[in-house]
């Protein structure tokens, strides 16, 4: 969907230029689908689900990240493209909320590695 928007209305601005909008079907996609199906993978082989609260708030977490972080850069890519001379305190605030969006992403990172070291030591003790 966001490489059909990226072409449909960069053709229909006549824009050639580079726009963060190229890059945000790969955002998605790395950052929403095969990220999860490397957490499925985790999910499968140590069971972290067992971690209910603790995994719910990785979801939580990651997915207002990612979602917030799709959102600044559609913002972006879509001024880009129109070629909108956005004052300096709009252009700040953009970044600024992409990199907020980046740390919220971040803290769901490392928060899932917490979960998955924790049940790694959980599996190594049951072995014991």
């Amino acid at each position: 969907m966001t490489w059909y928007f990226y072409r449909e209305f960069t053709k229909l601005n006549d824009f050639t230029g580079q726009t963060v909008l190229g890059g945000l079907h790969t955002h998605v996609l790395v950052l929403g689908t095969l990220f999860f199906l490397l957490v499925l993978l985790f999910e499968k082989h140590f069971k972290l689900i067992i971690q209910t609260k603790t995994y719910k708030m990785f979801l939580i977490v990651y997915n207002i990240g990612l979602i917030s972080l799709v959102i600044m850069m559609g913002v972006r890519g879509v001024f880009e493209v129109l070629s909108t001379n956005l004052p300096n305190a709009g252009d700040i605030t953009i970044s600024w909320l992409a990199g907020i969006n980046h740390m919220i992403m971040a803290a769901g990172i490392v928060k899932f590695f917490m979960i998955l070291i924790k049940q790694i030591d959980n599996i190594e003790k049951e072995n014991q």
